[in-house]
């Protein structure tokens, strides 16, 4: 018994289909098919196709557009800050004692000079006392050997002077 292949065609049958397909094809040469056209022609500049509105659909949550403007925000202070922080960093890089001098120095001698000012006019306005005194001047002061000392680790000595 002659055995069929999966579509039923017996197995002699389908060895001589195959022979007849080789010996067909065999002087023949191979044709490529394209995979892919273009075409060259150039599209109108208008048409008479009247445009058609084309509504925008798009639907955004709130939450989404508040994260969105959010992060815009956040995103943008801190650039800000960054950019601060860069340029005072700078400033302070570019320091020397000679610019620290430069800068302090005017300060400082103005600071002398406004010192020097407020002296003057104080003894400016100082009155002027002269007390002279005739006679004998006597002074008398009498010490008494009056002191007490109270006390084992913190000791206090008192002494008393009388004039």
């Amino acid at each position: 018994m002659d055995q069929h292949t999966q579509h039923g065609m017996p197995e002699s049958e389908a060895a001589a289909e195959a022979r007849r397909l080789i010996e067909d094809w065999a002087g023949k040469p191979v044709q490529h098919h394209p995979t892919s056209f273009r075409d060259a022609t150039e599209p109108p500049a208008y048409g008479t196709t009247p445009p058609v509105l084309q509504p925008d659909r798009r639907f955004v949550p709130a939450w989404a557009a508040g994260i969105a403007v959010a992060s815009i925000g956040v995103g943008a202070g801190v650039t800000g800050i960054g950019c601060g922080a860069w340029l005072a960093l700078q400033g302070l890089a570019s320091v020397t004692l000679n610019g620290v001098l430069m800068v302090t120095l005017p300060f400082a001698g103005l600071a002398m000079v406004a010192t020097a000012v407020g002296g003057a006019i104080s003894r400016a306005r100082a009155a002027v006392s002269t007390t002279v005194y005739e006679g004998p001047v006597t002074q008398h002061t009498e010490i008494h050997n009056n002191s007490t000392t109270r006390g084992m680790f913190f000791a206090r000595t008192r002494n008393e002077i009388s004039r």
